[in-house]
């Protein structure tokens, strides 16, 4: 059902999720914005190459292109 991913980012509208990328990169921030496609705009992104908890940068703003996300999961209560 396609409508269910739509309907899950419009609960995490305007708080922080984390995304993972299929090639290994992850991304903390808030989601500011989505589209039909899974585009997603991120405010306060934070990278994180290894896992941990360190981050490895600090964004401002940054474009997640849908067709590169593996998973999204909520951050926080």
């Amino acid at each position: 059902m396609r409508s269910e991913p739509i309907r899950l980012l419009n609960k995490s509208l305007h708080n922080q999720i984390l995304v993972k990328l299929k090639d290994g990169h992850e991304y903390v921030g808030n989601l500011q914005k989505y589209d039909l496609t899974m585009n997603l705009i991120l405010t306060d992104a934070v990278e994180s190459l290894d896992n941990t908890d360190s981050p490895h940068a600090k964004y401002g703003k940054i474009l997640v292109r849908g067709n590169n996300i593996l998973y999204i999961k909520t951050v926080g209560p």
